[in-house]
């Protein structure tokens, strides 16, 4: 994920082609023909390729944050091999809902949120009542306290709901 946004960093203006090519376009899909126009390869790696482009610095930060948080335990209990593909498989699945519920939009889809969701729901599901050191700011002071990984979780379900509303808001408002 980082090395691809570095890449991204380093496009310059050709950055809109590259996320036009490599992030989900669901009005591309919705072309009949597409696959025999394009080929399979061309067709598939959107779906895969999405998952590791971000959108800029918060988004990637804020991706690999948690991905750090909670990656590390569903790693340690499914090995690396299964890790990766049960990270890939639930990137895939959230491309494929995201493709559904926006057909016919032209707003690329990328990140890696829905493959995070996974594992997130993975942790809460082997770990229901583990607890999350977290920084939290209490007006101009930061203090350090443990909360349930359930409420870490809400918190972050929350922020990827209003996260994705805004999008979507400020999608409707361009076209």
């Amino acid at each position: 994920n980082v090395r691809i946004f570095f890449h991204e960093l380093g496009l310059g203006p050709k950055i809109e082609s590259f996320i036009s090519t490599y992030g989900l376009v669901p009005l591309q899909y919705a072309k009949p023909g597409l696959l025999a126009e394009i080929g399979l390869k061309a067709y598939l790696s959107p779906l895969i390729c999405s998952m590791f482009l971000h959108g800029g610095w918060m988004h990637i930060v804020s991706n690999m944050w948690m991905l750090y948080i909670f990656g590390d335990n569903i790693e340690d209990r499914l090995g690396h091999l299964r890790y990766l593909l049960f990270y890939l498989l639930c990137g895939l699945a959230a491309a494929l809902a995201q493709l559904w519920f926006s057909w016919g939009s032209a707003v690329p889809i990328i990140g890696a949120s829905g493959a995070i969701a996974g594992v997130m729901g993975a942790y809460f599901i082997l770990y229901p009542f583990a607890r999350v050191t977290s920084l939290v700011p209490i007006f101009f002071f930061v203090r350090v306290v443990e909360i349930p990984a359930a409420v870490f979780l809400a918190l972050w379900l929350w922020m990827q709901v209003y996260s994705g509303g805004m999008t979507l808001s400020h999608a409707s408002s361009l076209g």
